[in-house]
């Protein structure tokens, strides 16, 4: 006799948009699969997507919090290389007066 051991996967109910669940049951149609392996892919790329801008935005305000800013000239260059112009937003600021 087999035992079964315990699943650590979680259940969890969603309500969707019904375009988004027509879009899901047509995916579901062609490509054989199921509906949880379809979402929790979908789920699984969002979050690593998610996960690596929130890891970039603390350590920009880590940077930031250590006083660790681009120089007037470095952001110059940056955009002498890149090109772009500075935003109309801040166009008036201390840094975009000094480049």
């Amino acid at each position: 006799m087999k035992i079964k051991k315990p699943s650590t996967d979680k259940a969890m109910t969603v309500r969707l948009p019904a375009d988004l669940a027509g879009q899901l049951d047509k995916l579901i149609q062609t490509t054989g699969r199921n509906k949880s392996a379809i979402t929790v892919a979908a789920l699984r790329h969002y979050l690593e997507t998610e996960s690596w801008q929130i890891q970039d935005i603390e350590e920009g305000i880590a940077e930031a919090d250590r006083g660790e800013f681009a120089s007037a000239s470095e952001v110059k260059s940056f955009f002498e290389k890149y090109g772009g112009l500075v935003d109309q937003k801040c166009a008036g600021s201390a840094l975009a007066r000094r480049l």
